[in-house]
């Protein structure tokens, strides 16, 4: 199992540099890659560049980046900016977002957003192949005069359109906050998905939050990202089948974050991520590995734990 890990702002009271002090930790623990979050804080070219500056052999990955937000241009541009100023290798993760991120924050409209995730990874597929010399774009004018970024295309997703999405363009495929079982059953779609398409299928890889020996407000934290995909569809037969439904109902009438994690039980933090004692950590670890995982980016949960030195310290390669 590839173990990366995932410095992205917290939209909390979390200092606003702890993506840095993650991923400098990451990188002097030995962890290959370190994804650099977008969201509303941070622009994760701009993370991406800062840790790269501060860091000495990690890979870098931006993203993933809304396709309702940014054109393939941009994204492109971005990471190969990153690349050229860091020297390092960069890579580029799309997503559709939410309508939350994408109407909510940026005041862009969020429509077919599985249609426009095909779209954009096939042009940033086409642009991250392509050499200096050429057009930036057909018929414009200008010439690439940077090298393409050299990191992988990885696309998010879940619905069947996503996963085809990914199929057809990228080199990694990636889950936010799943189970066990959701693994399977995704990873079966994308081999379906895979198999009518004729092409071998992307490796895939998972967000997962992660807390080794967690104090109760690292398991708090962890509850509040669970309890946003409660009335996800694909996610609450999930979290039914584990045992929460009345909490699920209560997301489905509209409760807000601070009621849902009140309502949440702690144990209910194990059903889409890494936590318990070190030994516990690794057998859930095992178990996304026996799923077809084959990536498991940590998340680390940093209230109690500053930077998730704890739980990254733990979980370090070798």
């Amino acid at each position: 199992m590839d173990m990366s890990v995932v410095a992205v702002g917290r939209e909390d009271d979390s200092p606003v540099e702890e993506p840095l002090r993650i991923a400098v930790l990451a990188d002097r623990l030995g962890y290959g890659e370190v994804w650099a979050g977008e969201g509303p804080t941070w622009d994760s070219f701009v993370l991406a560049t800062a840790i790269g500056a501060a860091t000495e052999r990690v890979a870098l990955t931006a993203g993933p980046v809304p396709v309702s937000v940014r054109d393939p241009l941009t994204v492109v541009r971005g990471a190969a900016s990153a690349a050229a100023v860091t020297g390092r290798s960069v890579g580029v993760a799309l997503g559709t977002s939410s309508k939350r991120v994408v109407e909510g924050v940026h005041g862009r409209p969020r429509t077919r957003p599985a249609a426009a995730l095909a779209q954009s990874a096939a042009a940033v597929r086409e642009l991250m192949d392509g050499v200096p010399g050429e057009p930036v774009a057909p018929g414009s004018g200008f010439p690439r005069r940077l090298p393409p970024p050299g990191g992988p295309l990885t696309v998010a997703a879940f619905g069947e359109r996503a996963v085809t999405a990914a199929v057809a363009h990228a080199d990694r495929m990636l889950l936010d906050v799943v189970s066990p079982g959701q693994v399977r059953m995704l990873r079966d779609r994308m081999l379906t998905a895979a198999g009518k398409a004729g092409r071998t299928p992307p490796r895939l890889a998972a967000w997962l939050p992660a807390a080794v020996d967690p104090e109760p407000e690292t398991v708090t934290q962890i509850l509040r990202s669970v309890a946003g995909y409660l009335a996800v569809p694909g996610y609450s037969d999930m979290f039914i089948d584990a045992g929460f439904a009345e909490v699920v109902e209560l997301a489905v009438k509209g409760a807000d974050r601070d009621t849902l994690v009140q309502a949440l039980p702690p144990q209910a933090a194990a059903t889409v991520a890494l936590v318990g004692d070190a030994a516990a950590v690794r057998a859930r670890i095992d178990a996304y590995a026996e799923a077809g995982l084959d990536e498991i980016a940590l998340v680390p949960a940093t209230a109690g734990d500053p930077a998730g030195e704890r739980t990254l310290t733990a979980l370090a390669p070798g």
